[in-house]
């Protein structure tokens, strides 16, 4: 008994990506032996296999406190464990954001980062590049019962007094409910940590699935990644309801500000715990089924969402009838249901983002490919076409031939020059893109606004900082968007020349375009809006920490996307530019060795039938080469596509 849905849909995507790994090794395998790779293709050919293996299939789960969220992800993911790896029992939740993955290259172990950390604008993922900072617990996973320890360390709370808890962010006196998290001495119980990572050797893990447990709106309102980088970045999130707390203010202020798809956003799933809390003995299975659909109606109601995305689940019993066996009790659970659903959201976006990604690269590393061997078939045809017109001929024939070609030669080397020219041109244009999108302007912006917020403590002055800096930040994108097409009309021209006066094939430039940047802008914007809009006109000392935490959260998002930006610039520039070099390098090798091979014709006339042999025998060896890239052509579309008979015919 297991979910084997969705465990076949993982294993299904991790044999899919390694398939496409050794399709992409083959055809650089069979680059080498040709002798038709070169460094910068094999540098992009490396990149995308790397690419490949550190994917991830990210899911996140996220709840207010005793949803049963942590027994949802035991019952889904790992109950073949036959325990619990996660805590669920009452009071003992995991308090802090949770990070469950698998790292083959480190041991199994739990690393904690110190609540303490919370009063630093540094974000979680620049502390984990300082081990030094965490505390760090060894798991033997062949004693249930060391891990079952270790695990109850991520639940560990500290009562401290309420001003240290506001410094952390995680108490408000002014909340209505604030006399509810006081302690009968005072203090104010708080997670002893900020962050916890579990390195756990499960297949689910092993094949690449990081699955987050974050409690809540705690947790959320004041670790900003979780905000700007994990929950809208997860493949799938999965927001947990209970079906004995119904939907709470808190529960819609989570959905609404968080969670909520926008757009066509998929990976968006709502599951209402604790069905087993409606089995009543004393009603038939119908009212029970009625009731837990009138449940389900009323919290899409209140969610804005169809009732079909809501799905009833009884996590605890899911996870007792996968442990024990009980098909029946499996059923009732309606587990199964939820992890069908899960995984037809999280595997098909996910490949197809792999799957876009990829194809982008291997299209246009196939194309250049072919392009290079049909110029070396083209070169040839015309040398045997140019060697057999002279058989029967007089050496002064040989000789204007000769001549011809070294004219031809000549004219191509005065072309030269205005390649060289071109490529100055070429490189101060995307000197000038980079200088747009580069880590210079950007630490400037992120440098205007944190003076700005360290000398106004009204939030009028830091959302007119915010606000100028995001329109700064698309400024750019803008510049560098009409630098791209700039360079587009000059590559063009380029190619058209060389085509006309030398015959060097055009290609079709990739596009490439600053929107996705852009709108992953707007989003970061409208998140930061949606936080601070709400703030009072003076800010409480905790509230600017709180918000110098988020801006520098922010920032580094930003500096990602802008990192990225970079990096796809760079290879589209390559893209664009690495093909014409190729088939010039190509053009002028051809027409040297049509002159030599005239000049050895001209003075021994016996050469001449050796050398129609040659050409012959290299054109074979070309079209061979061209039949054999077709194959890999094929077999890597095959691949893309998942091998199903209909992508097979498809390929065809």
């Amino acid at each position: 008994m297991s979910n084997a849905t969705l465990a076949a849909e993982i294993e299904a995507y991790s044999q899919w990506r390694n398939q496409l790994a050794e399709s992409i090794t083959a055809y650089r395998q069979w680059l080498g032996r040709e002798d038709l790779n070169d460094a910068q293709r094999d540098l992009r050919l490396q990149q995308l296999l790397d690419r490949l293996a550190e994917d991830k299939l990210h899911v996140a789960f996220v709840a207010e406190f005793s949803r049963g969220k942590s027994e949802l992800i035991n019952a889904i993911f790992l109950s073949d464990l036959k325990q619990r790896l996660l805590p669920s029992t009452a009071g003992r939740t995991t308090m802090c954001p949770t990070e469950l993955l698998y790292d083959a290259n480190r041991p199994p172990l739990i690393e904690l980062l110190p609540i303490e950390t919370r009063t630093t604008n540094a974000t979680v993922s620049e502390y984990k590049n300082y081990p030094e900072e965490w505390t760090v617990l060894p798991i033997d996973v062949n004693a249930p019962e060391s891990v079952t320890e270790a695990m109850q360390e991520v639940c560990r709370v500290k009562a401290v007094s309420p001003e240290e808890a506001m410094r952390y962010g995680l108490y408000d006196p002014e909340h209505p409910d604030a006399s509810l998290n006081l302690n009968d001495d005072g203090t104010v119980s708080i997670p002893a940590w900020r962050h916890a990572v579990i390195n756990f050797p499960h297949p689910f893990l092993k094949q690449g699935l990081v699955v987050y447990d974050t409690p809540g709106l705690n947790a959320i309102g004041v670790e900003p990644e979780l905000t700007f980088n994990l929950l809208p970045n997860a493949h799938a999130v999965l927001f947990v309801l209970s079906a004995d707390a119904g939907v709470t203010k808190s529960d819609i202020e989570v959905w609404r500000s968080h969670i909520q798809p926008r757009g066509k956003s998929r990976g968006r799933l709502v599951a209402l715990n604790k069905i087993d809390g409606l089995w009543d003995e004393l009603k038939t299975e119908a009212q029970i089924n009625a009731e837990i659909e009138a449940q389900v109606k009323s919290c899409a109601d209140l969610l804005g969402i169809e009732p079909n995305q809501v799905y009833p689940v009884s996590a605890q019993k899911g996870l007792l009838a996968k442990i024990t066996g009980d098909e029946r009790l499996l059923e009732r659970s309606r587990l199964l249901a939820l992890e069908r659903a899960l995984s037809e959201e999280l595997i098909p976006s996910k490949q197809a983002i792999v799957r876009d990604q990829t194809a982008t690269e291997l299209i246009d590393l196939l194309s250049t490919t072919e392009a290079l061997l049909r110029a070396r078939e083209r070169n040839v045809e015309e040398q045997l076409t140019e060697l057999k017109g002279l058989q029967g001929k007089n050496q002064d024939v040989v000789e204007h031939i000769m001549q011809k070609i070294a004219q031809d030669k000549e004219a191509f080397e005065r072309g030269l020059q205005r390649f060289q020219a071109l490529r100055s041109v070429f490189s101060q244009q995307s000197i000038k893109l980079f200088a747009h999108i580069g880590q210079d302007v950007l630490k400037k912006e992120v440098r205007t606004v944190r003076e700005a917020m360290e000398t106004s403590r009204f939030t009028t002055g830091i959302r007119a900082a915010m606000t100028s800096f995001f329109v700064r930040l698309n400024e750019h994108l803008d510049a560098a968007m009409a630098q791209v097409e700039e360079i587009n009309r000059m590559m063009e021209a380029m190619y058209a020349k060389l085509n006309a006066e030398h015959g060097i094939q055009l290609i079709t430039i990739p596009p490439f375009s600053m929107l996705k940047y852009r709108k992953e802008m707007a989003r970061l914007e409208s998140t930061y809006n949606r936080h601070f809009n709400t703030l009072l006109n003076l800010l409480t000392t905790e509230q600017h920490t709180l918000t110098r935490r988020f801006f520098e959260t922010l920032a580094k998002r930003v500096i990602e996307v802008f990192e990225t930006a970079n990096r796809e610039a760079e290879n589209w520039l390559k893209s664009i530019m690495s093909p014409m070099e190729t088939q010039v390098r190509e053009h002028q090798m051809q027409l040297r060795r049509r002159l030599e091979s005239v000049k050895r014709i001209h003075k021994a006339a016996d050469t001449l039938q050796d050398r129609i042999q040659e050409l012959e025998q290299a054109q074979r060896e070309i079209q061979r080469q061209l039949r054999e890239l077709a194959q890999v052509q094929r077999q890597i579309e095959r691949s893309l596509e998942g091998g199903s008979d209909e992508a097979l015919q498809r390929a065809a």
